[in-house]
């Protein structure tokens, strides 16, 4: 029983970092391409280190603290850095590019 639940954290969480790749990779701009590896990859991982938790755990050696540990830095270190990326982004420009068409769009602080 204990293999099938950490089969299921383990496809759960891959699926979710397949998706969150993906919008990395295929969303247009900085500020949606933000979204991916914050949200859906976070919870990816986090799924990921459920299972492992789950499997170590199982194998009687108790509770394993890396995983947690893991766990809390990357759940507050990844909005965060997020935070601060977009941030710096409004900062420096307040544009973002289309890469499909490679021409910079007009955001709401040029244009007021």
């Amino acid at each position: 029983m204990l293999e099938l639940f950490t089969s299921l954290f383990l496809l759960i969480g891959g699926v979710f970092a397949l998706i969150g790749s993906i919008g990395l990779a295929r969303l247009p701009d900085l500020f949606t391409r933000l979204h991916g590896p914050t949200k859906a990859t976070t919870l990816g991982v986090g799924g990921i280190l459920i299972a492992s938790m789950l499997h170590f755990g199982g194998q009687g050696n108790g509770l394993s603290v890396h995983e947690l540990l893991v766990t809390l830095f990357l759940f507050t270190t990844a909005p965060v850095s997020a935070y601060l990326v977009a941030r710096t982004m409004l900062h420096l420009s307040g544009k973002s590019v289309d890469t499909g068409t490679g021409r910079q769009g007009i955001s709401d602080k040029e244009t007021s």
